[in-house]
């Protein structure tokens, strides 16, 4: 939130120096992303009044006679579009010849013709604000001709200030200035108040019922979506430029000023932190406003920018009182078919105003709403509709729910100084909720934050902030201000008397570790996770994180499952919802890789397939990480990256095994026959294979590449201590003839389970194909590791051989004799 330092310092006269406030403001929660010292506009830029605005034939320009006052009267020549039919009196800024901006030197020069006194300049020409597409106007009187525009427009430093959502009583000049003075504990000077309404206003207003459930979602429940209304008019104005220090302060402040009616509604949300809208009289059918949700699913309401938005029963909106019927939400869920856009609609409640009802040049009789609208409400229509404005920004953050009079009040006030004639009364619809008591003790808060502040500091402290305390002994019942509405627990209040009291009065102690039952074994996941981070890393592996975003098109390339949980609102069209898979967000990552480079990486992240939601470990491998084996029937790539996950396994404590893939239960992603299940610890928690070429050429991704995806977390084993045996082991070797369709998982299954306990470990060391074995068959030699408690005999090992022998020979297999 951007402000000037001049307001602040209005509002709170003993407010330190603009440099000094950036430890002040980072002291109270409320840190500084910068200070801007933004330069008075230089001494040749002076006020004139416009004579006469007449076009320049076979041109755009416009000729501006002006009256300078001690320069008497000038003609410059501009081709800004707000230049043509100015009237009389309007002032503008002139930079007279012989100033200097932006490096340029202005004077007087022939234009198409016409003879230009300098330039008449916009508010990014004189460096004081962004607005290039128009000349900076003022109204009739805003100075005497020909004076310097730096006695009106000074030199000021603008604060730039990072507000928590938590904070929206402070997006405003008041709210911050309050805050400032609490805290400094200096006078506030609360800003003029608008004349006070007198009896009952002009207008009718409806406000829909409280406490709506939808149908669609039972657990959603609207609050109240309107419990506070305030509607006055106000007649006689000739829409324009705003004054000049209203523009100034608007400008400052990052707002573009846009004419007096607007310019004014933006100032007093400045100011007090309260939103309104303003509507032409003449459109508000009746005199009536009617608060209400969206007439039926689809209605189409055209904003004042002519943008069109689908709104729906769960969205609130201003109409006028033409005759409508207005279902209750249930039934509008249930209704066909939508009105024509803008059908009476004025606004989308508290976001964006629309064309019917906008205030134009020509308004002259206005109607001013200044309301308090549900927060939740407002934030889901805004996320939904994806519309984002200044009203609904603070809407959004809660917004004080009795501040509508007085604002409504305030803007009556600022339009009858610029000539306005208001109603005397007001309408005011709804009961607004206000934040209750909150009961604490003086010693909760001091055992919470570890300070020993007396009870009376903080009766004190609460007071300044605004607080009604009732205070007995050492039990206090606290009242927030309307304006506090995130003041809801004792913990919020100790949180503000830690703030004001000063948290470098925090001292330094060491904390009481205290573990509750409830929480034993809460960090395993983590520490899981982390053991698994270092793992990888420590053989060599990269880890990446990678958007949980997708689409069906990336999906469809992966041979992936669909997202199934699609974004209302995407970022952007390759990024439409949640991903079913992790491999896909891998394969994306691998294409950032120079072709032909080393590849290896890994993410531990969620996925959203049908139904919920998982964690998986995705891992990569792709490029030259060892040269290919001349063994036949074995791809060395492939032994590369199982020897990896195996290294991985055997670094965790964790047994291993892949067991092979065929037909239908192959995943779609990987080529057909190298593809396993991985099976951990003795259960399947995944697969691990090569990329099928198809899903490797739709990515770009030439050359070998190696995947695995696995379920977390992965499954434990117990761990028990077993004294290592001092008994040597027996050796045997047996060599399996088996078709070569039979993985080695199937073999070393098959001989686990016949061995018995007395089986300490088995690996294979040997694949051979050729004669003598018989075509479309190979031999896989595997070496047995026999360990007793004691030296095994011959005659106790011979007989288990001769058992796997049995086992391999009644699976229709056989043994290699030689």
């Amino acid at each position: 939130m951007k402000l000037p330092y001049s307001w602040l310092k209005e509002l709170v006269p003993g407010l330190p120096p603009a440099p000094d406030l950036e430890p002040v403001l980072a002291s109270m929660g409320l840190p500084l992303e910068g200070i801007e010292e933004v330069p008075a506009p230089p001494a040749g830029v002076l006020l004139a009044a416009v004579t006469a605005a007449d076009p320049v034939e076979g041109t755009q320009l416009t000729r501006l006679t002006l009256d300078v006052g001690p320069h008497g009267t000038k003609t410059v020549a501009s081709g800004a579009p707000n230049a043509a039919g100015l009237p009389a009196g309007t002032v503008v800024a002139l930079v007279t010849p012989g100033t200097t901006l932006d490096g340029v030197e202005y004077g007087v020069r022939q234009i198409q013709g016409v003879e230009s006194w300098g330039m008449a300049a916009s508010a990014k020409e004189l460096g004081i604000g962004e607005t290039s597409t128009g000349l900076l106007l003022f109204p009739v009187g805003t100075a005497e001709p020909g004076t310097p525009m730096r006695e009106l427009w000074a030199a000021d430093h603008v604060l730039d200030v990072e507000v928590t959502p938590n904070r929206a009583d402070v997006l405003s000049a008041l709210g911050l200035a309050r805050d400032l003075a609490a805290f400094l504990q200096l006078e506030l000077r609360e800003p003029e108040a608008g004349p006070a309404a007198r009896g009952a206003g002009e207008i009718r207003v409806t406000l829909p019922p409280r406490g709506v459930t939808l149908e669609r979602d039972p657990s959603r429940k609207i609050r109240f979506g309107c419990d506070h209304f305030v509607a006055r008019t106000v007649s006689g104005l000739h829409n324009g430029p705003s004054p000049l220090w209203m523009q100034r302060r608007l400008t400052l402040s990052g707002m573009r000023p846009i004419d007096l009616i607007v310019d004014t509604s933006n100032y007093v949300m400045l100011e007090l932190g309260q939103p309104t809208a303003l509507y032409d009289r003449r459109d508000v059918v009746d005199d009536q406003i009617v608060v209400s949700f969206g007439l039926r699913q689809g209605e189409v309401v055209r904003d004042l920018l002519g943008h069109e938005h689908t709104v729906g029963p769960e969205d609130l909106l201003i109409r006028d009182g033409r005759e409508v019927t207005i279902p209750s939400v249930a039934e509008a869920l249930a209704t066909a078919g939508a009105p024509k856009p803008g059908q009476g609609v004025l606004g989308i409640a508290g976001i964006v105003g629309g064309d019917h009802g906008h205030v134009r040049a020509d308004t002259r009789d206005v109607v001013i709403e200044s309301a308090h609208f549900d927060p939740v409400l407002l934030r889901r229509t805004s996320t939904r509709l994806g519309l984002k404005t200044d009203a609904a920004y603070r809407y959004e953050r809660g917004v004080d729910p009795l501040l509508p009079p007085r604002a409504a009040d305030r803007l009556v006030g600022l339009l009858a100084q610029a000539g306005g004639q208001p109603h005397p009364g007001a309408t005011v619809a709804g009961q607004p909720e206000v934040p209750g008591p909150i009961e604490a003790t003086g010693e909760q808060i001091r055992a919470l934050l570890g300070m020993a502040v007396a009870t009376g500091e903080m009766v004190d402290i609460l007071a300044r902030l605004g607080c009604r305390v009732e205070q007995d002994g050492d039990r206090l019942t606290v009242t927030p201000p309307s304006w506090r509405v995130d003041l809801k627990i004792w913990q919020d209040l100790a949180e503000e008397v830690a703030r004001l009291y000063g948290y470098a009065h925090l001292p330094e102690t060491l904390p009481t570790l205290r573990v509750h039952p409830s929480n034993l074994g809460a960090e395993r996941e983590s520490v899981g996770r982390a053991e698994l981070r270092r793992t990888l890393a420590g053989l060599g592996v990269q880890e990446v994180v990678t958007y949980t975003f997708t689409n069906d098109e990336e999906a469809e390339k992966a041979r992936s499952e669909r997202p199934g949980v699609r974004l209302r609102n995407p970022l952007s069209a390759d990024r439409t919802g949640l991903r079913t898979a992790l491999y896909p967000s891998l394969l994306k990552a691998a294409q950032a890789y120079p072709k032909g480079e080393r590849v290896l990486l890994f993410e531990l992240g969620r996925i959203f397939p049908t139904g919920g939601e998982a964690e998986r470990l995705g891992l990569l491998m792709r490029g030259p990480l060892a040269p290919p084996t001349h063994l036949p029937g074995v791809a060395g790539s492939f032994e590369v990256f199982r020897g990896l996950v195996e290294a991985f396994a055997a670094a965790l404590g964790a047994s291993f095994e892949v067991r092979q893939l065929r037909g239908d239960a192959v995943p779609p992603a990987l080529h057909p026959g190298i593809a396993g299940e991985v099976v951990w610890n003795g259960q399947p928690v995944g697969w691990l294979g090569a990329l099928h070429p198809e899903v490797a050429q739709a990515f770009g991704l030439k050359g070998e590449t190696f995947l695995l995806e696995a379920a977390l977390p992965l499954p434990g084993r117990e761990w028990a201590f077993r004294d290592p045996s001092r008994a040597p082991a027996a050796w045997r070797d047996l060599a399996v003839i088996a078709p070569r369709e039979v993985s080695y998982g199937e073999i070393a299954t098959l001989l686990r389970r016949e061995a018995g306990e007395l089986l300490e470990s088995m690996e294979p060391f040997d694949v051979y194909v050729g004669a003598p074995i018989p075509e479309g068959q190979r031999s896989v030699a595997v070496r047995l590791v026999f360990r007793g408690t004691r030296t095994l005999t011959d005659a106790e090992v011979d007989p288990i051989m001769d058992r796997l022998m049995t086992a391999v020979r009644r699976q229709g297999w056989s043994i290699r004799e030689k």
